[in-house]
């Protein structure tokens, strides 16, 4: 019911807002200096979809919750020629029907500012970025946002489920994404307590089940174990990120094993997650048979993102063709590289 004054109350993000009565949601958010086009917008815990936004009023009493995808925050990689750089051009690589190219997949987080995470992003040659989904800042509408930055048309946007403990804050967080952004490739992570960031998989499980379900395609963080790997691609995961390491500690891959026996059994996409720390990292994770890496930390929180960026871009593409020229059999002991016979 409107006010004597021809307003109504509503929360917008936890905010307190007294506002005209009559307004469609897309009025609402014009009014507050924020374009519809580029938001998802929940009412009352319902996801109102994007096409109706423009018919759809604000009542009063409404919680409304506004998001869109954030980030952290053009340097020129050299490159190769020849055979070996048709030879990492030609290797693609396949994930719920798209083929991409690079291998590595870059975080959005932790940056200096935008512009500092876009040139890193073109200094790795990343085709997919992960995006987190948080609240729109209506407090201050003209704030920089990360699609202004990094054209979610030229590189892929990956909205990611960070800072989810349960399956349900992660589907709730992926249908705000895909009415964002319209995609359906996400990646799930449920994690279990704040001091590991531990994936929680019962949680993982139920959430990628659910997922499948209602059409999206999810590329699951999961533990370094071949059987919960395994759970997960049966559920309809369209690819397997088991972590290296905890997330942010740049310790680099635990157990080469076990990752090892996830690629061997997978009949999707495998790509280490989390953990990396530096160049050689990322190479191990692909000699392994690894289709690519993810990683955010190791190169937001290096000295010289942008060069750790290309490092990183190097590693993984030396890495996948060491992994495909297949290396030489480990021995025992020594054995010459000169034949013997004919020594002087």
């Amino acid at each position: 019911m409107a006010h004597s004054d021809g307003t109504i109350s509503i929360t917008v993000n936890g905010e307190h807002k007294r506002v005209t009565a009559g307004l469609t949601i897309a009025a609402l958010a014009e009014s507050l200096g924020l374009v519809p086009e580029k938001l998802a917008v929940e009412r009352n815990l319902e996801v109102v979809p994007r096409s109706t936004l423009g018919s759809v009023m604000v009542e009063d009493g409404d919680e409304l919750e506004i998001v869109h995808f954030v980030g952290g925050g053009d340097h020129p990689v050299a490159g190769g020629g020849g055979d070996h750089a048709a030879a990492v051009d030609a290797d693609t690589w396949t994930v719920a029907g798209r083929t991409f190219r690079s291998r590595l997949i870059v975080g959005t987080g932790k940056y200096r500012d935008f512009a500092q995470n876009a040139a890193a992003v073109a200094a790795s040659g990343a085709e997919i970025v992960t995006v987190a989904v948080r609240r729109v800042n209506v407090s201050d509408p003209n704030a920089p946002m990360l699609t202004d930055y990094i054209d979610p048309k030229k590189v892929t946007y990956l909205p990611n489920t960070a800072g989810c403990f349960t399956a349900d804050d992660a589907i709730r967080t992926l249908r705000l994404a895909r009415e964002a952004g319209g995609w359906d490739l996400v990646k799930l992570e449920v994690l279990g307590e704040a001091r590991t960031l531990y994936p929680n998989m019962r949680e993982t499980l139920t959430a990628t089940e659910v997922l499948v379900r209602e059409g999206f395609k999810p590329m699951v963080y999961c533990v370094d174990d071949p059987i919960a790997a395994k759970q997960l691609e049966e559920a309809g995961a369209v690819a397997i990120m088991p972590l290296g390491a905890p997330i942010g500690s740049g310790l680099g891959i635990q157990n080469q094993v076990t990752i090892r026996l996830i690629v061997e059994g997978a009949k999707v996409p495998v790509l280490v997650d989390a953990g990396v720390g530096q160049a050689s990292d990322a190479a191990v994770a692909m000699e392994l048979g690894c289709d690519g890496v993810l990683m955010n930390t190791a190169i937001a929180e290096a000295r010289d993102p942008i060069l750790m960026a290309a490092a990183m871009r190097a590693a993984v593409e030396a890495g996948r063709m060491s992994y495909r020229a297949g290396r030489m059999g480990k021995r025992r002991y020594a054995d010459p590289s000169s034949p013997l016979s004919g020594l002087i």
